[in-house]
């Protein structure tokens, strides 16, 4: 067997195998004190957790190493209907990048975890950590099956894993009155999209008369069909990657356990919707219709996610919007033609957003809130966390020489040729709708980042906590390391070697003939020159405003800036009442008339059936329960008839 195809093979195959292992393992014993029984318990799933995290991304870096060019390959598996499905998988450098990330935050996440979920809402031993720690490894396999798979279905089956484990993993504290109900939120909400991305993938599959991949960028489809395609796969994507208008999941799933944000946030679920559309790129280069739908999608997310991160008062809900705009600048990257320049932004995010969320849960360990109005002052007590976050939280801005800002910049750039140049697959138009909504984020973002580093770290201490201070060396090593790569990968963008492994080759060997790999559009990804001043200066005059509201009130309190605009941009626009009102009430008021029409129509009809049936029955029954004179008048009085009758007819003949 190929050495990259059985390390491809291993990246799902190892999470996937320590997961069905971890789920076998019963859990810790309810309310017994932290001691040797418990540490015993939980020992297990911990070594197991790390280890398939650990496996998985040794795996990852030695396909990285490995690949060169790609491989498609692949074995027939089933066909449904006469279309094949295939065992196969699609490796090239672009995909060993993404499982380097994904493994890398999955790895972080499962060794931060332990100390973070020592105990549960109310104080005892989470119990549960067997099967958290263990949804966690399935949860990674899901997402990096979506990176390798070479076919349609296979890609499907992941995709539709995670929106299970993101449900399971939401909701891990049953006992939390909004858990529940947000874990339910987020699986209706991407099931919706993951309808439109199923009825995609099945129109594609019955066009080309194959779901692998290869067959499926190599068939010519007609603009009809391609474009209805495509737009239904944008449904999925919206919904995966909390993408306007299906994007309202992703703040309320902050009641999950913090390092599941992380893992959600940073490298699966809402990076796999973009990772797909890279993957098929050249569907959508084909149909420039289902671009510029995604660039006005990617533009409103980006705007929408942004503002809204502003009026935050929960530290968690701030990180979980800026998800939302930052997963709208690469989709708008997409949308003006640089799918490269898109998965640059992707991998740096999955860095600098990993660390922040791991660095938030070190915060909220130590105050034992989640609300900004509660911090503050943390710098001296919490060196470590505060230097770690101010890195993340620039890379966040587009603070240079960080990661983010040159992932960022290179869509800017892109996203402005586009607009002033025509450049790219999309309008022009389209262009400009990116460019510009981008240059306000990066103001906005710039705001919203100095404002959550200023009221956590600096001014007077306000916590609750008598002695907040960093967190132990499990929960600390992940957040400094993870610091690494929100620093300087950006700086990798100069690498050429960097750089031609995000634009892919052009063909994929396979163990056939060579295969067409997906076109890359513009494969720029570091930019110096004049075009770089104008974000810097939004990002100064973001920052400078947010500075200068700190000082006037150090309490934070958004309406002192905002005003009335705060309850609007707090409430996320208020689109989950437009949701409620538009669609949530409709299918209630309809659920309500077939539960209706069933019970006094269908169930009305059968059970009226067995009354009148009952009825005939009893009166019948009375009939032959009468007393023996009235049934002998009635037996000699049908002789009667039946004689008469008789005789009538024999007169007539």
């Amino acid at each position: 067997m190929n050495r990259s195809v059985l390390l491809g093979a291993l990246l799902p195959g190892v999470p996937f195998a320590v997961a069905l292992a971890g789920f076998l393992l019963p859990p810790s014993p309810r309310g017994l004190p932290t001691g040797s029984v418990v540490a015993r318990s939980r020992t297990v799933p911990v070594v197991l957790g790390v280890a398939g995290a650990a496996v998985a991304l040794v795996a990852s870096v030695a396909l990285l190493a490995t690949v060169g060019a790609g491989v498609d390959a692949g074995t027939r598996w089933i066909d449904l209907g006469g279309l094949a499905v295939t065992l196969g998988l699609r490796l090239d450098p672009a995909a060993a990048l993404v499982a380097v990330a994904v493994s890398a935050v999955a790895l972080a996440v499962q060794v931060y975890s332990p100390a973070y979920l020592r105990r549960d809402a109310e104080g005892d031993v989470d119990h549960r950590y067997a099967p958290y720690a263990a949804q966690v490894s399935l949860f990674t396999a899901a997402m990096l099956l979506v990176v390798v798979a070479g076919d349609l279905v296979m890609l499907l089956v992941g995709w539709e894993v995670m929106g299970l484990c993101s449900y399971l993993l939401i909701a891990h504290d049953r006992r939390l009155p909004e858990a529940p109900a947000a874990a339910v939120k987020a699986f209706l909400v991407t099931r919706v999209g993951d309808v439109g991305f199923l009825l995609g993938i099945a129109l594609l599959g019955v066009g080309a008369g194959s779901f692998r991949i290869a067959d499926v960028l190599a068939h010519d489809y007609s603009a009809g069909t391609l474009t209805a395609a495509c737009l239904l796969l944008l449904a999925g994507v919206a919904g995966k990657s909390a993408q306007f208008p299906l994007h309202t999941w992703l703040p309320d799933a902050m009641a999950g356990p913090t390092p599941i944000s992380a893992l959600i946030h940073a490298a699966t679920m809402v990076a796999a919707g973009i990772y797909v559309v890279t993957r098929l790129y050249p569907l959508f280069l084909a149909a420039p219709v289902t671009l510029a739908v995604l660039g006005v999608m990617a533009a409103a997310t980006l705007l929408l996610g942004a503002l809204a991160a502003t009026a935050q008062d929960d530290l968690k809900r701030v990180l979980a919007w800026s998800t939302v705009s930052q997963i709208g600048y690469m989709a708008g990257a997409l949308a003006v033609g640089s799918p490269a320049a898109a998965l640059f932004h992707l991998l740096t995010h999955a860095a600098f957003k990993a660390l922040l969320f791991l660095g938030a849960g070190a915060v909220i360990h130590a105050v034992g809130s989640t609300l900004l109005p509660a911090m503050g002052g943390l710098r001296r007590n919490m060196p470590a966390t505060f230097w770690a976050m101010a890195v993340g939280l620039g890379a966040l801005a587009g603070l240079p020489p960080l990661s983010g800002f040159w992932s960022k910049d290179g869509i800017l750039v892109v996203a402005q040729d586009a607009a002033l140049h025509g450049a790219g697959p999309a309008a022009a138009w389209v262009g400009w709708l990116v460019w510009l909504a981008g240059l306000v984020g990066v103001a906005v973002t710039a705001w919203y980042a100095t404002r959550l580093l200023l009221l956590t770290f600096a001014g007077d201490n306000r916590s609750p906590a008598a002695h907040p201070h960093d967190p132990p060396p499990s929960m600390r090593w992940p957040i400094l390391l993870l610091a690494v790569p929100a620093a300087l990968l950006g700086l990798a963008g100069f690498a050429g070697g960097f750089r031609d492994r995000l634009t892919g080759s052009a063909t994929l060997a396979g163990t056939g003939p060579a295969v067409p790999a997906a076109p890359v559009g513009r494969a720029e990804l570091i930019h110096v020159g004049p075009g770089l001043l104008l974000p810097l200066a939004l990002l100064v005059i973001g920052a400078a405003a947010a500075g200068a509201a700190w000082r006037r009130d150090r309490s934070g309190d958004p309406a002192a800036t905002l005003g009335p605009l705060r309850s609007l941009f707090a409430t996320g626009f208020r689109l989950d009442d437009v949701q409620h009102a538009l669609v949530v009430r409709p299918v209630r008021a309809l659920a309500r008339a077939v539960r209706r029409a069933d019970e006094g129509v269908v169930d009305g009809a059968v059970e009226g059936t067995g009354r009148v049936a009952l009825r005939f029955g009893g009166r019948l029954g009375a009939l032959h329960r009468a007393g023996l004179p009235r049934a002998a008048t009635a037996v000699l009085a049908g002789a009667l008839l039946l004689a008469l009758f008789a005789a009538t007819l024999g007169a007539a003949a």
